[in-house]
């Protein structure tokens, strides 16, 4: 039997809780389950409606920077490019926030939501998103990043 250091240990430890949290949705987006669509419309008006608008609109000019520098929310619905990327980052996007992507110097007014969502009510809040995109919107994403 192999044994193993107290730092190994750790490793695999933190390696599979990495491996659980990546994993958290492996089906992917659940917009198809109604009650997690419903939950996650809780949380997107609680959260996430007063920047992106009630009906996912985003902000006025949200490609446009403002003169702090910063980027108006953008609209989480088809007009925006939310079902440009995949299940995966937008929960990462959403859990720690754009500069995870962007760089730690990117200006955003969006915090990460980490401690203050449990990683089911980002996944529930991107499944009422996804369940409102038009249904080829929503196959063309299913595509595209679920493998």
């Amino acid at each position: 039997m192999k044994t193993h250091t107290i730092g190994q240990l750790c490793l695999i430890v933190f390696g599979a809780m990495i491996l659980v949290g990546c994993n958290a949705n492996a089906n992917g987006i659940p917009y198809e389950d109604s009650k997690k669509v419903e939950q996650g419309m809780a949380v997107y008006e609680a959260n996430c409606a007063g920047c992106h608008g009630v009906n996912l609109e985003g902000q006025p000019n949200w490609q446009t920077r403002d003169a702090g520098g910063y980027l108006p929310a953008p609209p989480h619905d088809e007009t925006g490019h939310t079902w440009h990327h995949s299940d995966q980052m937008l929960f990462e996007m959403t859990k720690y926030g754009p500069q995870k992507f962007a760089g730690a110097d990117y200006k955003s007014a969006m915090p990460p939501y980490e401690g203050m969502l449990t990683d089911s009510e980002i996944w529930n809040v991107l499944a009422y998103i996804k369940s409102k995109w038009p249904e080829a919107i929503r196959a063309r994403h299913t595509k595209a990043f679920l493998k």
